[in-house]
C-alpha cells in the first residue's frame, strides 16, 4: 500500500464558440489556415485602440456556469494580468482575478472553483529553423477558464473529468472543444504529501492537449516526486512541460504567484452588473439550456431502461443519440420496442456504420445523419418483434436499408426475407433435416438436448434464414 497521496486539481482553458474575437470585431476562427488574416488593431495591441466586451462570451460561459450549477455573481470585471512573452501583444492578458463569472458548481462529483474568461494568447511555432514564428489569428479568442478544487487523487479521475466537460461544452453549444486544434488545453496541478499531511508542494504541468497526454502525464508526475520523496529530497514548487517524445515532464521555470502578474482592473472595460442585464438572468439561460449529458443518461437508463453502455454511446455521439431518439418517439412508450431497437442500433447499425462510413448529409438541417431513416428502422424493428423476420433476415434486411431506404416489408417480400411460419411448409424441411442427419437424431433421442439445436439450425439454413426458429424448434420436438 502506497504512503502517499496524489492530490490533483485541474485548469481547463477552452476557446468559445463566437463570431468575433473577445475584444474587437477581428473574425474567431479555428480552422483559418493563413496566417495573420483575423487580426485588426485592437487584438495587435496598437496605441490608441480600446476593447470592447463581447456579449455572446459572457453569455457562454454563464451557461456553463448554470449546466455546472454554480453561483452567478451580481458584480463582474475584467482585470490586466501582466506578462510579457512573444504571442501577448499587449504585454499583460484581459483576464478576471477577484470577480469571475462563475464560482463554484460541480461535475461527475468533482467540485469546481471557479469559470472565469479571458483572450487567449497568439501562437507560436518553432519548426522553421532557429528563428520562431508567431500567427495572431488566435490572439484574443474567448477563452474560458475552469478550474477545479484539488479533490482529484489519480489520473483516470482527472480523464474522465476532462472527458464529461468536453461533451458538456459540446451539449450546449458553447465550445468545440477540439484538443488536436488546440482549442481545449489543460493545466494540471499534482502535489503528493505523506498520509495524514493535506497537501505536498505542487508542480503545474501545461498546455497538455489530449486525454492520453493528460492520464500519462499524472502517472509519470506521481512517479517522479514520490521516488524524490522517497530520496528525502525536496520536490519544488514549478512550471512544468510535458514532452510527448519522451514520455515525461521537464522543467520550464519557477512556478509563479498570482502576486507576480499584478493583477488590477482593467481601465479600459466597464463593470459588469449581471442583473441588470436580464438575458443573463440563471431563468432565462437555464431556458436556453438543451437537455444536459446527466439528464440524457438519466433518462435512457431509468426511464427507458436501455444498457449503461448504450446510454453512453447515444450521449456521446450526436449523431447516433439523434437517431436513437427519433427512433423512440416512434414507438411512443413502448420500452419493449425501445430496448429492442438499441440492441439493434448499437451492434448491427453500428457496425454498419464503421464497415460502410454510410452517413450522408443532412438536407434538412446542418449535420449529418445515417443512410436509413428513423421510421423505416422503427418498421424493421416492428417486424423482429413480430416475429415476421429473422434476427439474420433482420440483418440482411438492415444491409439492403442502407443501400435502398425504402419500406422494410416490401423489401422482405420481394427479397425472400419474410419469415415463414407456416407449419406444412416447415414440416416438409424438418422431415428432409431428419433424414440427412440421422446420428444427430439418434444423439438427441438417446438425451444430448444441445443436438435439436443443431438439427433448427440445419433447418434455418434449408429455408436460406426464412423460418421461423421457434416453430421449427416445436416441431421437430413433435416429429421426434
Amino acid at each position: 500500500m502506497t504512503k502517499y497521496i496524489p492530490t490533483i486539481g485541474l485548469e481547463i482553458h477552452a476557446e468559445l464558440n463566437t463570431e468575433t474575437k473577445m475584444f474587437c470585431n477581428s473574425k474567431n476562427d479555428a480552422d483559418e489556415k493563413k496566417p495573420n488574416v483575423n487580426i485588426c488593431p485592437i487584438c495587435m495591441a496598437h496605441p490608441g485602440t480600446l476593447p470592447v466586451i463581447n456579449k455572446q462570451a459572457v453569455k457562454n460561459v454563464l451557461k456553463v456556469g448554470v449546466a455546472l450549477g454554480g453561483d452567478q455573481p451580481d458584480f463582474t470585471e475584467f482585470d490586466r494580468k501582466n506578462f510579457f512573452y512573444p504571442d501577448i501583444p499587449k504585454g499583460y492578458q484581459i483576464s478576471q482575478y477577484k470577480y469571475p463569472l462563475v464560482s463554484g458548481g460541480e461535475l461527475i462529483g468533482v467540485k469546481i472553483t471557479r469559470v472565469h474568461l479571458e483572450e487567449d494568447t497568439a501562437r507560436s511555432s518553432h519548426d522553421q529553423g532557429d528563428f520562431s514564428l508567431i500567427d495572431f489569428n488566435r490572439a484574443g479568442v474567448p477563452l474560458m477558464e475552469l478550474v477545479t478544487e484539488p479533490v482529484i487523487h489519480d489520473a483516470e479521475t482527472a480523464v474522465r473529468f476532462a472527458k464529461e466537460l468536453q461533451l458538456l461544452l459540446r451539449t450546449i453549444g458553447v465550445a468545440g472543444a477540439n484538443m488536436e486544434k488546440g482549442q481545449m488545453r489543460c493545466d494540471v496541478n499534482i502535489s503528493i504529501a505523506k498520509k495524514g499531511e493535506k497537501f505536498g508542494t505542487r508542480a503545474e504541468i501545461k498546455n497538455i492537449n489530449s486525454f492520453r497526454s493528460i492520464e500519462r502525464a499524472i502517472q509519470y508526475e506521481i512517479k517522479r516526486q514520490t521516488e524524490m520523496l522517497d530520496k528525502g529530497e525536496k520536490v519544488i514548487q514549478e512550471t512544468r512541460g510535458w514532452d510527448e517524445d519522451k514520455q515525461k515532464t521537464i522543467s520550464q521555470r519557477v512556478k509563479e504567484n498570482s502576486d507576480d502578474y499584478r493583477y488590477f482592473p482593467d481601465p479600459d472595460l466597464p463593470k459588469l452588473y449581471l442583473s441588470q442585464i436580464p438575458e443573463f438572468s440563471v431563468e432565462n439561460l437555464t431556458k436556453e439550456l438543451p437537455e444536459l449529458p446527466l439528464q440524457k443518461r438519466d433518462r435512457y437508463v431509468k426511464n427507458l431502461g436501455i444498457k449503461e453502455e448504450d446510454a453512453e454511446m447515444y450521449v456521446g455521439d450526436e449523431i447516433f443519440g439523434k437517431f436513437f431518439d427519433e427512433v423512440s418517439k416512434e414507438f411512443r412508450e413502448e420500452k419493449r420496442l425501445i430496448q429492442l431497437a438499441s440492441n439493434y442500433i448499437s451492434s448491427d447499425l453500428a457496425g454498419l456504420v464503421k464497415s460502410t462510413g454510410s452517413l450522408r448529409e443532412d438536407s434538412s438541417e446542418e449535420g449529418k445523419s445515417f443512410a436509413v431513416s428513423a421510421k423505416n428502422f422503427a418498421s424493421l424493428i416492428r417486424m423482429i418483434n413480430e416475429n415476421k423476420v429473422s434476427s439474420r433476415g433482420a440483418k440482411d434486411l438492415l444491409g439492403i436499408l442502407f443501400e435502398k431506404d425504402v419500406d422494410p416489408e416490401k423489401l422482405a417480400r420481394d427479397n425472400n426475407l419474410l419469415q415463414k411460419s407456416d407449419r406444412d411448409t416447415l414440416k416438409k424441411i424438418i422431415e428432409d433435416v431428419i433424414r440427412e442427419n440421422e446420428k444427430v437424431v439418434t444423439e438427441y433421442k438417446a438425451g444430448k438436448e444441445s443436438s435439436l439445436q443443431f438439427l433448427v439450425g440445419q433447418g434455418m439454413k434449408k429455408s436460406k434464414g426464412s423460418a421461423n426458429p421457434q416453430v421449427l424448434g416445436e416441431l421437430l420436438k413433435s416429429l421426434l
